[in-house]
């Protein structure tokens, strides 16, 4: 099978070799320069190198310097005692091969058992793997951003001072995650793909809405939702060490964000009147469907050779991506339920998507279980580095008392 051809950038990269040089486990190492540019990483450059959403809206001040609301304000305390420095936190020294970044089963990928597959090549099939890891952390990326560009914007639009202090502390963290994933991209795949146009779309819908609570609905609830399902699917399946780590404290930073939007939402969802509500749930139901749809990686096949149709229909197909999308939905439906977007039409909507029952879904247990995984995470971590500085301290003292032994 005919692999589209690599920017020569890449391939210079990728010759060069992506990864950081051996250091001490779990000591900070700093970000190298990109010797390449993000530009030269893209599959296919982007359409636009600049996208620009005309903004909507009022800018909110409140004078009331009041407490504000005890359940935001421990979020906020919450927001600011977890702030984490990725270059620290995370071991970059970790390798990763390209072309096996996950370690997760062929069997996930569209094309396993099918006629492409069987002529694939083991260096294309490598190929393929590094192409869908890329496409998966290229959009993890570029919500990201849309998720630090709503936070700032939530922080300007929302009334309540509560929520713009914590909103402040999001909008850190989602600068934090997006750091990473890029890094991630640049120095162990060495391959970025643009933005979905659906998931795009989706941000500027999100943006050019004046109403306060729309970035919300849009990005906590919705892209927000769907990242936080993705990404666990993937911490729970890879073999390999500096993904896992990765997206498991992405994932803790992104359970206080949901708790933060379903608070804020459910508050103020019981003061809108019943047509304001339709509206709310026409929004979530489109942009249900259009990740439902659109969000399955097509891109990626249409460069290994496979028209936009064919690509499409493999993926209709593909028993993995229809549990994949299923699974998506597990942590939206529940927090829709739980903010009071729950009418007869976005009900039926869920029915037709299979994913009705999941509404009864236990989003506190999942959010917790987020938190207990990183923090096991950080435990492994600790044990390790005092294993190495138990280990060190032996050493020497040996080294001492063969060197006095030598004397005598």
């Amino acid at each position: 099978m005919a692999v589209r051809a690599q920017p020569p950038s890449v391939s210079r990269n990728l010759s060069r070799g992506l990864l950081t040089e051996p250091v001490k486990p779990f000591e900070s190492v700093e970000a190298k320069e990109p010797s390449v540019s993000t530009h030269d990483l893209y599959t296919t450059p982007p359409a636009e190198p600049l996208w620009q959403v005309p903004a909507t809206g009022a800018a909110r001040f409140s004078w009331d310097y009041d407490d504000g609301r005890e359940r935001l304000l421990a979020l906020y305390q919450k927001g600011k005692d977890k702030q984490w420095d990725g270059n620290k936190r995370i071991d970059w020294s970790q390798e990763v091969d390209p072309t096996d970044p996950l370690g997760t089963p062929d069997e996930a990928l569209t094309l396993h058992g099918t006629p492409h597959w069987a002529k694939m090549t083991e260096k294309d099939r490598g190929e393929l793997r590094k192409h869908y890891t890329s496409w998966q952390f290229s959009q993890f990326l570029h919500g990201e951003q849309g998720a630090m560009v709503c936070a700032a914007r939530i922080v300007e639009s929302v009334p309540d001072l509560d929520a713009k202090f914590y909103s402040a502390t999001q909008t850190m963290d989602e600068a934090r995650h997006a750091e990473i994933y890029g890094r991630f991209l640049h120095e162990k795949i060495g391959m970025l793909y643009p933005v979905n146009d659906n998931l795009q779309g989706l941000l500027g819908d999100t943006l050019r809405d004046s109403r306060w609570d729309m970035p919300y609905l849009g990005m906590q609830v919705l892209i927000e939702g769907l990242a936080l399902a993705a990404f666990g699917m993937i911490r729970d399946t890879t073999t390999k060490p500096l993904p896992k780590q990765i997206l498991a404290y992405v994932m803790q930073d992104e359970a206080r964000h949901v708790a933060f939007g379903r608070m804020a939402l459910r508050d103020y969802y019981r003061q809108l009147g019943d047509a304001e509500l339709r509206e709310r749930e026409e929004f979530v139901i489109e942009g249900c469907y259009l990740m439902r749809d659109r969000l399955s990686g097509v891109e990626v096949l249409e460069n290994f050779g496979i028209g936009k149709q064919e690509a499409k229909d493999l993926s209709e197909h593909s028993e993995f991506l229809q549990l994949f999308r299923k699974l998506l939905f597990s942590r939206i439906v529940p927090c829709v339920k739980d903010i009071g977007l729950w009418g007869p039409r976005l009900q039926k909507a869920y029915v037709d998507m299979g994913v009705l029952e999941l509404g009864d879904s236990n989003l506190d247990l999942l959010m917790s279980q987020d938190e207990e995984i990183a923090e096991q995470l950080d435990r492994e971590r600790f044990a390790a580095e005092e294993r190495a500085r138990v280990a060190e301290v032996a050493e020497a003292i040996g080294e001492g008392a063969g060197e006095a032994g030598a004397a005598a």
